[in-house]
Parts: structure tokens; C-alpha cells; sequence
């Protein structure tokens, strides 16, 4: 996991305002907000990675409420269009979302329900996924 994380940071982009990591107390912000405890992959990826932009594909954050990748606002539009609550959107991707369970596997929902697509971890996704968008 933290070779992948140095990978990513090494890969991510320079833009003009660059993305900030989260403190710990944004982290349960949101936690409190979507009533859904984070599984350890995501909060690790979002307290060290999430900085990071690499590739087509926005992973969700968690330090400015105002971004379009606002960890509770893209949980509340896919649990709106009929993700089951208990799954947490990681990435959007149109209406459809790649989204992690309680026991940290990743899964893809797309058109409306989950496909055969998953991995065992956030780590494995990015890997796999994300930094090949």
C-alpha cells in the first residue's frame, strides 16, 4: 500500500490549485454525515492520498465541501439514483460509481446494479483501475 501511494503521488499532476489532504477530524465530518463508518482502505487513501490526481478518474475526498468529489455529497446523489445505502461511493463515473462495502471489497455499480467487476481492496482498484484511467 505504500509503495502504491508513493506511485500515485509521483504520477499525480500539477495543476493550479492543487488538492489538500484532509485532517482526521474532516475525516469524521463525514463519517458523521453519510452514519457510515469508513473501512480502513478508504480512510487511509483518504488521509494520505487523496491529494492526488492521476488519470480520467476523480476518486471521492473529503477536505473542501465545496468540490464535486465531497466524499457525502457524490454518497448522497448515488444512494439517491439507488445505490444501496450500505455501500460507500469511492468514484464516480457518470451515474454509475465504483463503491467499497463495510469489509473494504470495491465493486462497480453500473445502470442501476452491481456487474461481476470487483476488487479486494481500495489498494487493488487503484492499481488496477484508477491509475490506468
Amino acid at each position: 500500500m505504500h509503495e502504491l501511494i508513493e506511485q500515485l503521488q509521483e504520477m499525480s499532476e500539477q495543476v493550479p490549485v492543487p488538492l489538500e489532504l484532509p485532517s482526521f477530524d474532516q475525516l469524521l465530518d463525514v463519517e458523521e454525515a453519510i452514519l457510515i463508518p469508513l473501512p480502513a482502505d478508504l480512510k487511509e487513501y483518504l488521509l494520505n492520498a487523496s491529494d492526488v490526481i492521476v488519470g480520467s478518474l476523480e476518486p471521492v475526498t473529503v477536505a473542501d465541501p465545496h468540490s464535486h468529489t465531497y466524499l457525502s455529497e457524490v454518497a448522497a446523489y448515488a444512494w439517491s439514483i439507488g445505490l444501496p445505502r450500505e455501500m460507500i461511493p469511492i468514484c464516480q463515473n457518470g451515474d454509475n460509481f465504483y463503491c467499497i462495502d463495510q469489509e473494504g471489497q470495491v465493486h462497480y455499480w453500473a445502470f442501476g446494479d452491481f456487474t461481476e467487476d470487483q476488487w479486494d481492496s481500495f489498494w487493488e482498484w487503484a492499481e488496477d483501475v484508477w491509475i490506468n484511467s
